[in-house]
């Protein structure tokens, strides 16, 4: 058994924090496509350095309110799914010319299969090998033969350090500047802590809302052999350019046999 407390495992991994449900108009107030350009272009060389066939599909699991597919989709045709109707509704605001289908990576099943499949910082929020190993399944079954796969979680263990980061757009009269605390209360588990504090002003009025994401924290060997132990093989860490200075762990990537 992981080393996880029953509550988490059972409880936190399932609910959607605030930020995608009732919150989730101010989520581009948070954070804007705009700040995805130099991120989204190092995955995009990534999939086609990687792929050993022409990549012209991609499938974006966890794609959450659009930010790298606004990006990516000037070079794929990009299908976008995440478990929140809510983002995907906002992503269809700025990207309504991709594909949007709800479903949750660990167990979705499209019945088809794309030149890559991309996964950026939504499968930090898997929080056990079990969870983190079937959307790896996930990515596998969709993915042609031939194909690359691209995970990009926030954090590795051996990356991991405390940090405090604030935040924040203004659009019109309405504007959202947050605080995020991210510790780890335990290092002995697989989980850390982000806390995040949003102020958000509309008009003349301003309110405060906070809550608490409980975020998965797996060493880079486990990330490696979980790749390999579901069938890709060519699997590696790819470090980030110097350029994007807020990336902290490295991205992993394999291919599916052909």
């Amino acid at each position: 058994m992981e080393n996880i407390p029953h509550k988490v495992r059972n409880s936190r991994e399932l609910a959607l924090p605030r930020l995608y449900a009732e919150l989730v108009d101010w989520f581009h107030l948070l954070t804007c496509p705009e700040e995805y350009r130099d991120e989204a272009d190092f995955y995009r060389r990534v999939i086609l350095e990687n792929s050993s066939i022409p990549v012209k599909t991609v499938l974006e699991l966890g794609s959450g309110g659009g930010n790298n597919a606004s990006h990516l989709k000037s070079h794929f045709e990009m299908t976008l799914t995440d478990i929140s109707m809510n983002m995907l509704e906002i992503s269809r605001r700025i990207n309504p010319e991709c594909e949007h289908v709800k479903g949750d990576m660990r167990s979705l099943r499209l019945g088809r299969q794309f030149d890559a499949v991309f996964v950026h910082d939504a499968v930090s929020y898997l929080i056990t090998e079990k969870s983190l190993a079937q959307a790896m399944e996930t990515a596998f079954v969709h993915c042609r033969p031939g194909g690359a796969v691209l995970f990009a979680p926030d954090y590795t263990r051996e990356t991991f350090a405390p940090m405090t980061d604030v935040g924040g757009h203004d659009v019109e009269n309405r504007g959202l500047r947050y605080l995020s605390w991210v510790y780890d209360p335990d290092p002995e588990d697989t989980v850390y802590t982000s806390e995040m504090v949003y102020l958000m002003r509309d008009g003349d009025g301003v309110r405060c809302e906070n809550e608490s994401h409980i975020l998965g924290l797996f060493s880079g060997e486990t990330w490696l052999s979980l790749i390999n132990q579901t069938g890709f093989t060519g699997v590696k860490a790819v470090p980030y350019p110097a350029e994007i200075t807020e990336a902290l762990s490295p991205v992993f990537t394999g291919v599916r046999p052909e």
